[in-house]
């Protein structure tokens, strides 16, 4: 049986027959909502449980464990009906890995990180990524970053914060340097000074535009009512950067901008050069695979990364988008195809939706 034909709510589990259909359908919408008993091996279940499907002269339905146990009957071993959901206790799993490997001073591996779960390399491997979106290698890469940019601000010198951030040697240190920080060891301890972000305001159809880029390619694209916020916004990202406005050779960069906004069709051929986290990274990169004319829901992108059970942490990526358009995270939409917030207005959001719906 389909379960999308089954009751969805816990008042609808209300007759034997429709309890014994989410056995047969091992309906995940029941568990909790009652549990069910098999009188030839003396063991109750949940709804779910991948157990072969009893013989229903066998079975018996229960409001809770309790009532289950003081029947007699025992716990499944494969379901666990009297222990917490299988997502909470992978969740709880998930969140002790992310607890060992923030307490870790070296790198935990992955056999040893599985075992402290109680599961295999393979499948806590699955679960973990499931969950946060991103590999536990990725996490510990991660939390090494962010302990070697407190460092930097608070160590003697950039050697001291290398080795307390985990990296065992300067060579190590020095070659993944760029890639963690966005610039060298040296530059991001005097905390951006010296970096040069060329910007300009422009108006479009949406309002007004504000275009920053460095030597690397554009780092922001701002959208507003207001240019003067839009200008203290981008000093707020970067507080120590040089700004540098009103540079001609800059006004190229800001027509093309201007134009893939009026016409999405056209492409945005340039550079980018945004900084994030490790997950950040990675749903910004899924976003600009999503063509033109076309919307995802949360929770399709975040099971298209792999993670179905994140689509909430999809969304903060999303609100963390620092180029609108060209990370195109307008095009992620509510699971019931209805616009949701856009960090740059709703409105916003559906005069793009528009504007590409009819260009395709």
């Amino acid at each position: 049986m389909n379960t999308a034909t089954l009751p969805q709510s816990a008042a609808a589990w209300l007759t034997d027959d429709e309890r014994w259909a989410a056995v047969v359908a091992r309906a995940r919408a029941a568990d909790g909502q009652f549990y069910y008993s098999v009188r030839s091996t003396g063991v109750y279940c949940r709804p779910s449980c991948p157990s072969r499907t009893p013989r229903r002269a066998n079975v018996a339905f229960h409001a809770t464990p309790h009532d289950a146990e003081a029947a007699g009957f025992r716990a499944c071993l494969r379901c666990r009906p009297d222990a917490p959901p299988l997502a909470e206790r992978q969740a709880e799993a998930v969140a002790k890995a992310c607890r060992l490997i923030e307490a870790a001073e070296d790198e935990p591996d992955l056999a040893s990180l599985a075992e402290a779960c109680g599961m295999s390399r393979f499948h806590f491997h699955r679960i973990f990524k499931a969950h946060t979106g991103i590999t536990p290698k990725a996490y510990a890469a991660a939390r090494r970053a962010e302990r070697l940019k407190q460092g930097l601000a608070q160590a003697g010198s950039v050697t001291a914060a290398a080795y307390d951030a985990g990296f065992n040697s300067s060579g190590r240190f020095y070659a993944a340097s760029s890639g963690v920080l966005g610039m060298t060891p040296k530059r991001y301890r005097a905390g951006g000074g010296g970096e040069a972000i060329r910007f300009a305001v422009a108006q479009c159809s949406l309002g007004a535009l504000l275009v920053a880029a460095t030597d690397k390619g554009i780092c922001c694209i701002l959208l507003g009512d207001d240019p003067d916020a839009l200008v203290r916004d981008l000093q707020d990202r970067f507080p120590k950067a040089e700004l540098i406005g009103a540079e001609p050779g800059f006004e190229r960069t800001v027509a093309q901008v201007v134009a893939f906004v009026e016409a999405p069709r056209l492409g945005l051929d340039l550079p980018l050069d945004v900084r994030g986290t490790a997950f950040q990274q990675r749903v910004w990169q899924a976003l600009r695979q999503i063509p033109a004319g076309q919307t995802v829901g949360y929770a399709e992108l975040a099971a298209r990364l792999g993670m179905p059970q994140g689509a909430r942490a999809i969304a903060g990526a999303c609100a963390a988008n620092p180029v609108a358009v060209a990370i195109p995270c307008h095009r992620v939409v509510r699971n019931d195809g209805s616009i949701s917030g856009y960090r740059w207005g709703v409105e916003r959001k559906q005069a793009l939706l528009k504007r590409e719906a009819e260009a395709s």
